[in-house]
């Protein structure tokens, strides 16, 4: 690894390369007290910012976070781990951030620096901790990477930091009191606020709170990049007037698809086309917020789905909110998107076309208990081994699914070969695949079986009209892949599997992975830890 000079904590720095640049960040992990709501409390944050800094890179770039854990608020957990969510990381999987399947957390007072291998990848991403439901506590931020030859760049006229929309729950107690509460028995946590670039408001809370305002000019046309940083909520996001044409997901370009409103779940990002083409004025943009598919939940009275809205602001327009009623509902006519009409812009179809995959996973979930505290894939709840994934690869040999513990829920694949996955259970979820995008083959949004030009993407709802969702892909990528639910406590609950991909490849070969001596160490003093620091 090449070493650069830290140049403050907020610094930039972008290196000249061979092959693009070399992107540098210096990242300070610290509590801070903030109130995005308008309820103050003490959250896990990325240089005091949240949502966290907006992380930016061109196609062929490679980026290194160095990251210094400064956590030291008892309330919350202060050992940490951070997950670059979307990016394949091909022979870098040390980097990819899950606590337990590729590294051992960053302890207190330690730094790590991860080194994100970007190759030909470009869209919208984001990045969040990735240790138990600690994400939820304020440690998650937006990351894009511009293409400069993107293929409908034709279409838009603004793509920058302003057009960026992050979308994300807000919780006033700390994800480690609520996780404990809901593990001796209490209900599962329902937030308190949707918060749109990290502005919301909650029931009985104050009213001051200033919206979110994304500003415009007439004529003008927007690529606005929406990112769910949620760990729990769905948002159903829509511009009062204003039609969207989508065409990117997850990272993926996507051939222009235009409707009025679009689900986006915990983890998923769009590229949406927006014109201003309507007459200078304020509208509401909204997000409505469900949980379990419903705007309120009696265990917590502060959760008001329907009340998370931003501003769009054309320039010369007042500063005011709009003065139009909130939206309650959409205009008749509405489009509303459906999933499987999303057709991949490049080399459509998945992997083996419709021919028999070479090995098949019928992944059955369900909750375990009463108030959903265990759950499980094929009666398996996931539990975190003791030594990470991949060290226990590289270095204890592990080849084979019994070299893995019975709760690690790991399953070896085959290098080169399409795999199909069926997720099959019921709705309210939404699956991530780490290391790869995935064709989805069976829509939750319904639609028949597609073996042509599937939806490709890197997290997909459950449920739909059969009650099962399908995936395709390849593995060409070795590494222990993550491959769970990111509504982050169902996470939590053990709704986890692990494929472990070409596991000798993994260990030797041209696609070998190869750890740096700082990785080498991150267990040394993890396992070191009192457990309240861990």
């Amino acid at each position: 690894m090449t070493w650069f000079p830290r140049a403050g904590i907020i610094t930039l720095v972008v290196v000249a390369a061979v092959h693009g640049a070399h992107v540098v960040q210096d990242w300070s992990l610290a509590a801070t007290n903030i109130a995005p709501d308008g309820f103050p409390r003490s959250a896990a944050l990325v240089n005091g910012q949240f949502p966290g800094p907006l992380l930016t890179a061109t196609k062929g770039d490679s980026i290194t976070v160095n990251v210094r854990n400064n956590l030291a608020d008892p309330s919350m957990r202060r050992s940490t781990s951070i997950h670059w969510h979307g990016i394949f990381q091909p022979r870098n999987a040390q980097n990819d951030g899950p606590s337990f399947v590729t590294q051992c957390p960053i302890a207190p007072n330690n730094s790590y620096p991860y080194t994100l291998a970007l190759g030909e990848q470009a869209g919208t991403f984001w990045y969040h901790s990735h240790l138990s439901t600690q994400y939820v506590d304020g440690l998650r931020g937006p990351l894009v990477i511009y293409d400069p030859d993107d293929l409908q760049k034709s279409l838009y006229d603004v793509d920058d930091a302003s057009t960026v929309i992050t979308l994300a729950d807000w919780y006033h107690t700390t994800a480690l009191d609520l996780t404990n509460a809901w593990f001796a028995g209490g209900p599962e946590p329902v937030p308190d606020s949707g918060l749109i670039n990290g502005a919301g408001r909650y029931s009985g809370g104050p009213t001051t709170v200033q919206r979110a305002r994304i500003n415009v000019q007439r004529g003008k046309r927007y690529r606005f990049r929406l990112i769910s940083m949620s760990a729990e909520g769905f948002f159903n996001f829509s511009i009062a007037s204003h039609s969207m044409t989508v065409i990117e997901a997850d990272g993926i370009a996507h051939k222009p698809y235009t409707v009025d409103i679009i689900p986006v779940l915990p983890g998923q990002r769009y590229s949406v086309v927006v014109t201003a083409n309507q007459t200078v004025d304020n509208y509401w943009i909204s997000a409505t917020h469900t949980v379990r598919g419903a705007t309120t939940q009696s265990v917590n009275p502060n959760f008001n789905g329907t009340d998370t809205f931003a501003v769009l602001h054309y320039d010369g327009a007042s500063s005011e909110e709009p003065t139009a009623p909130q939206p309650t509902s959409l205009p008749s006519g509405a489009v509303v998107f459906e999933e499987f009409n999303l057709k991949p812009l490049v080399n459509p179809g998945p992997p083996g076309g419709s021919g028999p995959p070479d090995q098949v996973f019928n992944f059955t979930f369900a909750a375990a208990t009463p108030n959903g505290d265990v759950w499980t894939i094929n009666n398996s709840s996931y539990k975190s081994p003791s030594i990470p994934t991949l060290l226990n690869i590289l270095a204890n040999g592990a080849r084979n699914d019994s070299d893995f513990g019975p709760n690690e829920n790991t399953f070896v694949l085959k290098p080169n070969a399409n795999i199909e996955v069926a997720f099959i259970g019921g709705p309210f979820h939404a699956f991530h695949l780490h290391g790869h995008t995935f064709d989805v083959i069976q829509s939750a949004s319904g639609g028949p079986p597609n073996f042509v030009d599937p939806p490709r993407r890197d997290v997909l709802a459950s449920g739909g009209p059969t009650g099962a969702v399908r995936i395709r892909f390849r593995t060409d990528n070795p590494g222990p892949w993550f491959v769970h639910c990111h509504v982050d406590w169902h996470l939590e609950a053990g709704l986890a599997a692990i494929f472990a991909e070409d596991p000798a490849g993994i260990a030797s070969g041209p696609q070998s992975v190869q750890p740096n001596a700082a990785w080498e160490q991150l267990c040394n003093i993890y396992n070191k830890l009192d457990p309240s620091l861990q």
